[in-house]
């Protein structure tokens, strides 16, 4: 009698008893490799629509935030020379980046070698990692800088909080404050978000005359120039606060820059 075994592979694959060993361990690995393959398409496919809506949000935030600081919308209507303009930052020099511009700041920072380790000391705002590069919104009429708006992230209770800060001309005080992510407790860590206490931030002093940081979330009320008010029922979230403004103010972050802009020098 011939052998009825088929010679072809893929025959002899079908051939096989669905409950066989080699058959199951085929068909999962088939399985797994077409899935990674569709979500790695959609990946390429999405990621400019995703990168779009993500510059599309945070421009909508900008100008809210930028309406929201008494003076601003009436400067830029007003002065021909007041401009907006987009920078990126070294965070370590305070200066312009010289290779790196805002189209290929996303894909510098790709690349690990474009990152800092914070020590448990440094790092206030429990990133873990601070970019070395980092984009910035400059207001200047004529020469004068009248205001940075600065990305600024840090840990919260639930997880990260992304915000962005604005400061004053006199880099000492600060003119407002969007939160543009957190996952923070509903009613209580995510009033971070709420518009009336983001206005608490107005005018806020982060700094006192000897350069020494001062910035707080109370735990109540506001009683100096240098707090905003506390959230009830959420001391975490602003202790997180409090660290994350710290921390991106200070020598760490954002330091280098407003000391430049403060001397002149930017």
């Amino acid at each position: 009698m011939a052998d009825q075994t088929p010679t072809n592979p893929w025959k002899r694959l079908l051939a096989l008893p669905n409950e066989s060993r080699g058959k199951t361990l085929f068909v999962a690995f088939a399985t797994a490799l077409v899935c990674t393959l569709l979500v790695s398409g959609a990946t390429v496919l999405l990621r400019p629509i995703q990168t779009a809506n993500r510059a599309a949000e945070t421009q909508l935030r900008l100008e809210a935030l930028l309406s929201a600081i008494p003076g601003m919308t009436a400067l830029l209507s007003s002065s021909d020379s007041a401009q907006l303009s987009t920078v990126v930052i070294d965070l370590a020099q305070g200066r312009a980046a010289q290779e790196i511009t805002p189209e290929t700041l996303e894909t510098a920072l790709l690349d690990t070698a474009n990152w800092t380790a914070l020590s448990p000391e440094l790092d206030l705002a429990g990133i873990g990692t601070r970019p070395d590069y980092a984009q910035v919104y400059l207001l200047r009429d004529g020469e004068a800088v009248k205001l940075m708006v600065l990305p600024i992230a840090g840990a919260g209770y639930n997880g990260p909080i992304e915000a962005m800060i604005a400061i004053n001309g006199d880099m000492e005080s600060i003119a407002g404050l969007t939160v543009t992510g957190q996952s923070e407790t509903p009613g209580l860590g995510a009033r971070i978000e709420e518009p009336a206490w983001q206005q608490g931030f107005a005018g806020t002093k982060f700094r006192d005359e000897r350069g020494e940081m001062r910035f707080a979330v109370a735990r109540g009320p506001a009683t100096t120039d240098y707090e905003v008010d506390g959230i009830t029922g959420a001391t975490r979230t602003s202790t997180a606060m409090t660290r994350m403004v710290r921390f991106w103010l200070g020598p760490q972050g954002y330091g280098p820059l407003i000391d430049a802009v403060k001397r002149g020098e930017f």
